[in-house]
C-alpha cells in the first residue's frame, strides 16, 4: 500500500504538504472501497489525478474506486 501511495505521489507530482493525499488514495484502493469522496479537486478528485490513478491501478490490475466530489455522487444517485 505504501508503494502504491508513493507511486501516486510521484505520478501526480504532489507537493510534500500534500503527501497524505496519495496515502488517502492508496488506502481507498487497498481496502476495496467502491467510492472515494473528496472536495480536493487538485490532488484527488480532479480529472488529472483520477486519470493517473486509473492508469497506475490498471497497470497493476487493481480496481479503482469511483473518485468524485460529494456533489457528483448526489447527481449520480438521482
Amino acid at each position: 500500500m505504501l508503494k502504491l501511495a508513493k507511486e501516486y505521489y510521484n505520478a501526480i507530482n504532489l507537493t510534500e504538504k500534500s503527501r497524505l493525499d496519495s496515502l488517502h488514495l492508496a488506502l481507498a484502493v487497498h481496502h476495496g472501497m467502491d467510492y472515494l469522496i473528496s472536495w480536493n479537486l487538485v490532488h484527488i478528485s480532479g480529472a488529472r489525478p483520477r486519470k493517473i490513478v486509473e492508469q497506475i491501478n490498471h497497470s497493476y490490475n487493481i480496481i479503482t474506486p469511483i473518485i468524485c466530489t460529494p456533489e457528483e455522487l448526489l447527481e449520480e444517485q438521482l
